[in-house]
């Protein structure tokens, strides 16, 4: 798409527009072009007195240089900052400096991204769990460009002594980091501190991605963080596997382990689909077909009770009539939802509910049921 002819306002409020767009109280936004699809912004610095980085001497001003950079997407489109760079002169005769260029916070030097946009594309990454190549359309660059920007931020937030201060509440869970590959060479293990802040809100922030899927790998990152580290950890959430099981048992041997929500309702899911299909092949002989009356409710069995219209209800529980006759999607259906109902209670509710589900869903007269009972009380 070409761009249109860039409309240029000027003769702004300088001091409202450098708080608005960059909260810069030193930066001047000279001018703002809009094109069809992207913003660019002309800039420059309040001009100050500066000395010679090496032997401290007033330097004299040496013209100015322009400098691309690309800053935070505004109104969904990138913008793009032309920062009218400061040159000086140290006319020190002895001094190895002659010419230097002015230092701002706005951006590094020889960045191409502006300091917030790199602080802001760590932050999506850690928290939003957002590509990076998203990341750079975005910000209307290319992938490597923001890789290159991101990963020395990184590498020193990893490296920082209080990065893991705080974490009382960890979670851990596989991450497909490719999806090409031989199989086994695909996921990573991803640790993340569920710990709440003195609001009560979760942090959820992600604090390493570890090569494999396996307990040894969780285990070993828990030993290299050390016995200060794992002894603060109060509760240790994960999905229904066991490796990771067993490095919660070994290295945080006094955590609290819950088995989070997400997994679990999964899993209830999953039961009432194999159900359903089951019963679909047994009572018709074939796979599912539009007409046929557990295929038309395939979505809506997923549905939290709570959240079915009364319209909804009527339909689920004519198909159920019409296409299960021993009740058996029925039951694993009210199984999902006693599942799902755990998370909605309050605590003493659900571990009293927790216990009920332990005692009756290994008895089920369904197996997918049962063997849903043995899983979770594994």
């Amino acid at each position: 798409m070409g761009v249109l002819t860039p409309t240029v306002l000027e003769g702004l409020d300088v001091s409202h527009a450098t708080c608005a767009l960059f909260d810069l109280s030193d930066v001047h936004v000279l001018t703002i072009e809009r094109h069809h699809s992207s913003f660019t912004l002309v800039v420059e610095t309040v001009p100050s007195l500066v000395g010679c980085p090496c032997c401290g001497v007033l330097a004299a001003d040496h013209g100015r240089v322009a400098v691309l950079l690309h800053d935070l997407p505004f109104a969904g489109v990138p913008v793009r900052v032309v920062w009218r760079k400061r040159r000086y002169r140290c006319h020190e005769m002895a001094c190895e400096v002659t010419t230097f260029s002015e230092v701002h916070e706005l951006a590094a030097p020889r960045a191409k991204l502006t300091s917030r946009a790199v602080a802001w594309a760590v932050a999506q990454l850690r928290y939003h769990d957002i590509a990076v190549s998203a990341l750079a359309e975005m910000l209307g660059v290319a992938g490597n460009t923001v890789w290159d920007a991101i990963v020395p931020v990184i590498e020193a937030q990893l490296a920082a002594e209080d990065r893991l201060a705080g974490v009382d509440t960890l979670g851990v869970d596989e991450h497909v980091w490719c999806h090409v590959g031989p199989p086994g060479t695909r996921l990573v293990t991803g640790i993340v501190d569920h710990s709440r802040d003195e609001h009560g809100r979760s942090r959820a922030r992600l604090l390493d991605l570890v090569a494999g899927r396996t307990g040894a790998a969780y285990g070993d990152w828990l030993t290299e963080q050390g016995k200060a580290f794992t002894n603060g950890i109060r509760t240790a959430t994960l999905d229904p596997f066991h490796g990771y099981a067993n490095a919660i048992r070994d290295e945080l041997p006094e955590a609290i382990t819950v088995l989070d929500a997400f997994h679990v309702v999964k899993l209830g899911g999953q039961v009432v689909d194999e159900v359903r299909r089951r019963v679909q092949q047994d009572t018709l002989g074939h796979r599912g077909r539009a007409g046929d009356p557990l295929y038309g409710i395939r979505r809506t069995l997923k549905i939290g009770v709570e959240y079915l219209t009364e319209k909804q209800i009527r339909r689920l529980s004519a198909k159920l009539v019409a296409g299960d006759p021993h009740h058996e999607v029925t039951l694993a259906w009210n199984s999902y939802q006693q599942l799902r109902a755990v998370y909605h209670a309050r605590p003493e509710q659900g571990r009293r509910l927790v216990a009920e589900i332990l005692a009756a869903f290994p008895t089920r007269p369904i197996p997918e049921i049962a063997r849903l009972g043995r899983t979770l009380r594994r």
